[in-house]
């Protein structure tokens, strides 16, 4: 699969070492050209540099990996209002969570999701990545005590969200049907809820119990 990468950072980084490793051809891109073929070099012969605009037209899979305060001037600079990610299967991992705070940076019941689905003209777009910090996305495989880690997606599209659905497994996780992008606010924002517990030194999962007790 020919996966384009927005994006220079630890996500961009993370994930892409895996989909690399996994034997897809990724462009990286950046705002910054000799960050973007610094990070190409790292990830291996099968992965290239090149402009934003490039590497959504490079990719049928295009990851949105840059901070939130950043998505719309990336997507302006890669002709999103112009069509350049119609038909494109768009997979968001950001979170516009204000620092010491752990809220939404965002209008009340909104998503970067849907705000990227509003801005890329014709994209199909599935929110997933968010619940992790980067570091765990580079283990090979994410399992914790014997299990894969969950990765819910959100999507309206069902073949985008098979698509994703696959990039999860390539990397030892399992996928979960999260409903439509719809439900992305709550994905968001249960994303900024568990920061806050895990910075105030609270394990967060502890507060689920397992699905066997729940009696639904």
């Amino acid at each position: 699969m020919r996966i384009g990468i927005l994006g220079t950072g630890n996500m961009a980084a993370a994930l892409g070492a895996q989909w690399a490793s996994s034997g897809h051809e990724l462009m990286v891109s950046g705002r910054q050209p000799a960050k973007a073929e610094a990070l190409a070099q790292r990830l291996g012969r099968s992965v290239r540099a090149g402009t934003v605009a490039e590497a959504v037209e490079f990719g049928s899979v295009v990851l949105i990996a840059v901070l939130s305060g950043a998505v719309r001037e990336v997507l302006s600079a890669a002709g999103a209002e112009s069509g350049s990610f119609c038909d494109k299967v768009v997979v968001d991992c950001s979170n516009a969570v204000v620092p010491g705070r752990f809220v939404l940076d965002l209008p009340a019941g909104s998503s970067m999701a849907e705000q990227i689905s509003e801005q890329a003209v014709g994209a199909k777009v599935v929110k997933a990545f968010n619940l992790c910090h980067e570091s765990i996305w580079r283990l090979t495989p994410p399992a914790f005590d014997g299990r894969p880690l969950l990765v819910p997606l959100c999507g309206d599209d069902a073949g985008a969200v098979e698509i994703v659905r696959s990039l999860v497994t390539d990397i030892g996780c399992e996928p979960a049907d999260g409903g439509g992008l719809e439900r992305a606010p709550l994905l968001e924002a249960t994303a900024a809820f568990a920061i806050g517990l895990w910075a105030r030194g609270v394990e967060a999962q502890a507060m689920l119990p397992p699905f066997e007790a729940a009696d639904m």
